[in-house]
């Protein structure tokens, strides 16, 4: 059974996000923990997690996922960024277990002129200062697009990153479609070249969850752009190549497409189920 979902906003509830995702036949999902461009985030209801929690369970979820802010980069050349980013996430950390969520979502981060080496060293500091003995959750390490000076836009950097994480039980990998194929991995015409390069590099044990996005531009453009299901460069049918492949389609997959209502996400999440069905 494929896993799909999109990303939510909490802005109404815990309880009631998971009611949404049910409503448009999502059965995963991703949503901020705080706002995605600030330092704000609400106080944690326990009777609303519990809440969330107990929609979840009904209904027969995969896991769902937290997402870094944005704003939230660890190899920034500015301390007080660097601050920020380990204040941010050592919060994000503890509000999991509140929320009842194993797995959180980082973009590894820009290195801005610093050079790949020094974003790689920065972010896997972060990760050894707030991976501690107590947290039992994931860390799910984002590939990225590769644009400007962002780090993660190869298998080898997000592998330098573990290699230098002394809790590596706790680090996983999110894969995001877009972001590998503008990176220049083609996913939609070879996702068994794209995915044996991934198992040789990191190891598809660390793959925990698939960010389902078509891309607006074509492979190896470098530009973080993402377009509907079928309405970019990878297509429907580079999209049921990667959720049939045996080794993505147990995963949990999330949509983050351009769309503003409920309505287009259930429409979008219809297509991808029927898009995995066929043969």
């Amino acid at each position: 059974m494929l896993h799909i979902g999109c990303h939510l906003s909490p802005s109404a509830g815990l309880a009631r996000m998971a009611e949404n995702a049910v409503s448009i036949g999502a059965d995963t999902f991703q949503f901020f923990a705080r706002n995605p461009r600030g330092s704000k985030a609400k106080a944690i209801d326990p009777a609303d997690a519990a809440a969330m929690a107990s929609r979840l369970r009904e209904n027969g979820f995969a896991p769902v996922l937290v997402h870094a802010p944005y704003t939230l980069n660890p190899c920034s050349a500015d301390p007080k960024v660097v601050e920020f980013a380990h204040m941010a996430m050592a919060d994000d950390l503890n509000r999991l277990a509140l929320m009842g969520v194993d797995l959180y979502n980082l973009h590894p981060g820009s290195h801005v002129g610093q050079g790949t080496d020094v974003g790689v060293e920065k972010t896997a500091a972060l990760l050894n200062a707030l991976l501690t003995e107590s947290f039992s959750g994931v860390v799910l390490l984002e590939t990225m697009a590769g644009q400007g000076s962002e780090i993660g836009g190869t298998f080898e950097q997000i592998r330098a990153i573990i290699d230098r994480v002394e809790r590596k039980d706790r680090l996983g990998v999110c894969l995001d479609t877009c972001h590998v194929f503008a990176a220049g991995y083609d996913i939609a015409a070879d996702p068994d070249a794209v995915l044996t390069e991934f198992d040789r590099v990191i190891g598809l044990e660390r793959l925990r969850y698939v960010h389902l996005n078509d891309s607006m531009f074509g492979c190896g453009n470098h530009k973080d752009r993402h377009a509907a299901i079928g309405a970019g460069m990878i297509g429907c049918e580079g999209i049921r190549r990667i959720v049939k492949h045996p080794a993505l389609r147990s995963l949990p997959f999330c949509l983050e497409t351009p769309h503003e209502s409920l309505a287009e996400y259930a429409e979008e999440i219809a297509l991808v189920r029927r898009l995995a069905d066929e043969d």
